[in-house]
């Protein structure tokens, strides 16, 4: 921690500032500001009622009006300070409005009713936490059946990719054969291909093997991704080829040395491209919506799409389930994020 303050506050020449120390932290300041700007502003907004999140000017911080519970009313009513005639400030309570009028209660003397036009009030505003925007959608939607959804989508995608990039992989680094740059130029090349060129035709292939509303229709069109097969190929390029001939000496199988020898050495470029594929996995939208139907079958992305209707969009829930699809992608990727620096910078990627 020691190390880490003086790190942050170090500057140039000890003991006084220099202009380059101010830039250096200005600059540093701005792109915090950039960078967790965005996310701090959602994790706010995720706890803002609707009519919190379309007022004008727009705030920070999740205020809402006040309410007081008044004697002889069902509901609670609004707050308003009040400016009257002689230029005092009362708080009183709404009752109802009528055109430019309100009707207004004392709330402690709620058997004197105050008419007050609408523009000598002023909402009185408390900070409150809006969570029945994380409660509600799991209680009416079927939200715990979306994340079962993504969870089994982005797990055994990120497995069944694994396996098979890394089989390409080690084919196209360990054996010799004719015509092995020619495919992985093939390979490489399919990294030009936008999703939006295969799209109809990979879905007639499911269609016709009837994996239409089916998660394997979501996992198995991207098993095989031609980044892992680079990404894998250029790491394993290092491993020491004595070792592998010293294996085959010895009567191991290619699938042993696949196995217990290669796989356990590329295991930082396989912990690279498994944070990737979950991030891809877990963000996945296009195909998904193509190919998903049934709001059983839905996807955590998917299913936020639901609140948005033709008329009206739920902004509340919204912002609130898209901070819950984020937190596990980050938590990945802060536990396994020491990963990403080793295994990239031992594969040749810039």
């Amino acid at each position: 921690m020691n190390r880490l303050a003086r790190m942050a506050t170090a500057r140039r020449n000890p003991g006084r500032w220099h202009w380059t120390d101010i830039a250096a932290y200005a600059y540093l300041a701005l792109g915090v500001v950039l960078m967790f700007g965005p996310v701090l502003w959602l994790g706010l907004s995720s706890f803002k009622t609707q009519a919190g999140l379309l007022e004008f000017p727009p705030t920070l911080l999740p205020m809402s009006q006040k309410e007081v519970r008044v004697e002889g009313q069902a509901q609670p009513l609004p707050l308003f300070e009040v400016t009257m005639e002689d230029g005092s400030k009362r708080v009183l309570a709404q009752v109802r409005r009528i055109g430019i009028q309100a009707q207004m209660v004392d709330p402690a003397n709620p058997g004197q009713s105050i008419r007050v036009p609408i523009d000598k009030r002023t909402p009185v505003r408390e900070f409150k936490l809006a969570t029945e925007n994380y409660t509600e959608p799991l209680e009416r939607f079927a939200f715990m059946r979306f994340l079962w959804n993504s969870v089994f989508v982005t797990a055994v995608a990120t497995l069944i990719t694994l396996v098979i990039n890394s089989m390409a992989a080690y084919a196209l680094s360990i054996y010799e054969f004719r015509g092995k740059t020619a495919v992985m130029l093939m390979v490489i090349g399919t990294l030009m291909i936008p999703i939006t060129i295969i799209l109809v035709p990979v879905y007639l292939v499911i269609t016709k093997l009837g994996l239409v509303n089916s998660l394997w229709a979501v996992i198995l069109p991207g098993a095989a991704t031609p980044t892992g097969v680079f990404l894998l190929r250029q790491y394993m390029l290092t491993l020491p080829r004595d070792l592998i001939e010293a294996a085959r000496m010895d009567k191991a199988s290619e699938w042993q040395i696949y196995w217990r020898i290669v796989m356990p050495l590329a295991m930082p470029a396989l912990a690279v491209l498994a944070i990737f594929s979950i991030m891809w996995r877990w963000n996945e939208f296009l195909w998904p919506l193509a190919v998903l139907t049934k709001t059983e079958a839905y996807t955590l992305q998917i299913g936020l799409n639901a609140f948005q209707g033709e008329l009206q969009t739920q902004w509340h829930y919204l912002l609130a389930m898209t901070v819950v699809t984020l937190l596990p992608v980050a938590l990945v990727f802060v536990f396994l994020q020491r990963f990403i620096t080793t295994g990239i910078a031992n594969t040749g990627m810039k």
